[in-house]
């Protein structure tokens, strides 16, 4: 048995039948630009913008339920249902407002206070959403839920250390939703998916305060520090992006498909080096959906608010083929091939 065989794919089944009823994504009212951040880092202008790639982010002062349930909403109009219609809420965020209860709690309580609508997380750092569409796809295509919301919700902004320029300024605040359903012989289909993690790469993408292995009691000093983000961009980078073509290629081929097949490329937006190389080392061209330098990085919002953005500008219509492609902390790789 090779290292190949052990990639597992949910295409290996066929593909699920699935249909993307509605999205919506949501950013905060605050914006921050970079000629801002350069003047209250006291750096000479356009530096955080050359160095990141971001033009302006979005910093939310209120909570990632909060911000969430607006996505959320728009989602559920586009769909044209409203929450007596859901079964499920999944909550795929990478940044919760706390440890416990879980954010899809905190967003019920936001967004349906007074009904038992049964909400969970998935929690896969910036892939959470394409891991929890993955689940859905499951789920509703053998008939155990009708129809499930999934949400987004990511304040990236809160514990960056800002003398790391590099792992700070590429981060923006944001959320994104959808509705999902049967697809009722529409045609709407996960066509393959799959996920990898490699482990060595484990510490280069972390925040270590906040569980059980490093709380208060157990560390010294003071326990902010422990709180905030920790990356080794280039060692993710390298990781990563070692271990994506081979990756894409099972994808495209297990769901039938190639590049030129494909209207439009949804990667998530970790970085304008990352997007830059998904579009030359894959062949992606400009078929790469990029809404990073009016965003920057929004952590699992990312890729579904990147998706609204496809599928709102009119770049994905029914009908059209989507690679949906993410990387995360882990370091994981996951990618689903839709018939949007």
């Amino acid at each position: 048995m090779t290292k190949e065989d052990l990639v597992p794919t949910a295409s290996s089944r066929g593909p699920r039948a699935l249909r993307i009823l509605g999205t919506g994504a949501a950013v905060p009212d605050e914006a921050l630009t970079s000629a801002e951040l350069d003047e209250r880092l006291g750096l000479p202008p356009g530096t955080v913008e050359d160095k990141t790639g971001v033009r302006v982010r979005y910093v939310e002062r209120g909570s990632a339920a909060e911000l969430g349930a607006r996505a959320a909403r728009k989602a559920l109009a586009a769909a044209g249902v409203d929450l007596d219609d859901v079964d499920v809420v999944i909550g795929a965020s990478a940044t919760p407002d706390q440890p416990l209860p879980c954010n899809a709690a905190l967003l019920h309580e936001e967004l349906a206070p007074g009904r038992p609508i049964p909400a969970w997380d998935v929690n896969a750092s910036c892939m959470s959403f394409l891991v929890a569409l993955d689940l859905a796809a499951t789920l509703v295509d053998a008939g155990r839920h009708e129809r499930i919301l999934i949400v987004s919700s990511d304040l990236a902004s809160v514990g960056l250390d800002w003398s790391d320029l590099g792992a700070s300024g590429i981060f923006g605040d944001g959320a994104a939703a959808a509705v999902v359903g049967p697809a009722d012989g529409s045609g709407s289909a996960v066509l393959s998916s799959g996920f990898e993690t490699h482990s060595e790469g484990a510490h280069s993408c972390e925040i270590r305060g906040g569980g059980s292995r490093y709380a208060p009691d157990r560390v010294e000093g003071d326990y902010a520090d422990w709180g905030r983000f920790r990356m080794d961009g280039g060692a993710v980078f390298r990781l990563a992006f070692r271990h994506l073509p081979p990756f894409v290629d099972r994808l495209l081929a297990a769901a039938g498909v190639t590049m030129d097949d494909l209207s439009v490329v949804v990667p998530h937006q970790a970085s304008h080096h990352g997007i830059s190389w998904v579009r030359q080392q894959l062949g992606a061209g400009d078929r790469v959906v990029d809404i990073y330098a009016e965003h920057g990085n929004q952590v699992g919002a990312s890729l579904p608010s990147a998706l609204h953005a496809a599928i709102e500008t009119g770049r994905l219509r029914r009908g059209d083929h989507a690679l949906l492609l993410g990387t995360g902390a882990g370091i994981s790789l996951g990618g689903m091939v839709l018939c949007y």
